[in-house]
């Protein structure tokens, strides 16, 4: 059985937890200079790639990224071909001020557009943001399904969190999970590999008092209105 505070742990964390790749070594000196770029916070592939005026392709191959999607701060990256001189293709266009707001929007849009997302159940829906809640409930009849919001891998499946009942956590990228909570039934197991809706549980009422499913969406550990992500219906 699974204890509470590593359950909470892997909540708070999950999106840490992958290990590096790329051109980051084990305490080894990384390369710097033209045709070089550390990477970031709130960087992705997708900003670096338009900051430089390059593909995502071309990152990749660059640098043997075998998860593009995991890319870490302060990770160098390759964004000139081997031998190449830094030219105007791979130097960034000179912005304009410091606006960190603009930044982290453009950041939370990449990570949005690089994900298909969709309603994980059919229901009335009540959102709760900024009222002591993170998420949204979505009420409906017990043992309704319950999808997956988008593709991903279950990284939790359980009982171990106190005042979620029966929860499953997906992890669609290096910045993305989703969390659906109060199950009634789970049909996934840990490690397994979801499709966008794609069933994973049964709507019940496990450590809830109505039927519902509870549902997050968390970027970097944190939670934000799913309302940005979701499409209208």
């Amino acid at each position: 059985m699974r204890k509470f505070g590593l359950a909470l742990i892997l909540l708070a964390t999950l999106t840490a937890c992958s290990t590096p790749s790329g051109s980051e070594t084990n305490g080894a000196a990384q390369p710097s200079g033209p045709g070089y770029y550390t990477v970031q916070k709130g960087d992705t592939l997708s900003s670096i790639a338009r900051k430089f005026r390059l593909s995502n392709r071309d990152i990749i191959s660059w640098n043997k990224l075998s998860d593009p999607n995991d890319i870490k701060v302060d990770q160098v990256l390759r964004v000139a071909p081997e031998g190449a001189r830094a030219g105007s293709k791979t130097t960034p266009p000179r912005s304009v001020g410091n606006n960190a707001a603009t930044a982290a929007a453009g950041a939370a849009s990449d990570e949005k557009d690089s994900v298909d997302w969709a309603w994980p159940a059919s229901g009335q829906s009540a959102s709760g943001l900024g009222q002591g809640k993170k998420g949204i409930d979505i009420f409906g009849q017990p043992g309704q399904p319950v999808l997956a919001a988008a593709a991903g891998k279950v990284m939790y499946s359980g009982s171990g969190i106190r005042g979620y009942g029966n929860l499953v956590i997906v992890k669609h990228n290096s910045n993305l999970l989703s969390i659906y909570a109060h199950n009634k039934t789970i049909v996934v197991k840990e490690g397994q590999m979801v499709g966008k809706g794609q069933k994973i549980a049964e709507m019940g009422k496990s450590d809830s008092n109505s039927v519902k499913l509870y549902f997050e969406i968390r970027r970097q550990g944190k939670p934000v209105d799913p309302s940005r992500y979701l499409p209208s219906r």
